[in-house]
């Protein structure tokens, strides 16, 4: 029987986003559970014509909510864009606010600072720094450099706003909220990026070590 949520991805920072979303939703209310659709992205079936009727943008993940056909989509709404995805998340399924905040209020504002601040910064810049690592034909020392150097003022700038703080927003240490579900998945990933240790960044290394111990965490890192 199908889930009511099926979600396409693969093993990609934005894709263990959505899983992690969605495991913390499963284990704190019980009722919600998804259905997983690998996308192999080295074939390229993410740019083939039933995909893109779902995220015109031909990228992974793509939510699909069975639960809310439409007239343009009877098989269920689609969402994309990682963060876009973790809002309709907590807007729709977050009932008592576990992972996001009051609307209207500071910490709400707080929260989507965050995730602008991952979703224009760390993402891209990352993402630059692992492809001329990794995956750039040539080697292009001043991509390497530049976009190194850019996710260690990035991580910086996280440092700064965990001092003192377990999570990124709320009162007092803070709560877990989507805006650290936004990043984890990234930072996760620094050695890849060419940041060895975290050392340099203690408030941010005992976030991701806090967040890393989480089963909840654990599970969505292992999707798919």
């Amino acid at each position: 029987m199908s889930k009511p949520l099926v979600l396409y991805t693969a093993a990609t920072p934005n894709g263990h986003k959505v899983s992690i979303m969605l495991e913390e939703l499963k284990a704190a209310y019980g009722n919600i559970d998804y259905d997983v659709e690998k996308i192999n992205l080295t074939t390229n079936v993410q740019k083939e014509p039933w995909f893109i009727a779902m995220n015109p943008n031909g990228r992974i993940p793509v939510l699909v909510d069975r639960s809310h056909p439409t007239a343009a989509q009877p098989n269920g709404f689609p969402v994309f864009e990682s963060a876009a995805i973790l809002l309709y998340l907590v807007q729709k399924y977050d009932k008592e606010g576990k992972f996001k905040f009051e609307s209207g209020s500071d910490e709400e504002s707080q929260m989507l600072q965050w995730i602008f601040f991952a979703h224009g910064g760390v993402g891209p810049m990352q993402g630059q720094s692992h492809h001329f690592r990794h995956y750039a034909p040539e080697d292009v020392p001043y991509g390497k450099k530049r976009y190194g150097d850019e996710v260690v003022r990035l991580y910086g700038v996280l440092d700064i706003g965990l001092k003192g703080r377990d999570y990124l927003v709320g009162p007092g240490a803070g709560k877990l909220s989507v805006a650290d579900v936004n990043v984890l998945p990234w930072v996760r990933y620094h050695k890849h990026a060419g940041v060895e240790t975290l050392d340099a960044f203690p408030n941010l290394k005992a976030w991701l070590d806090r967040l890393q111990e989480r089963e909840t965490v654990k599970a969505g890192i292992a999707v798919p």
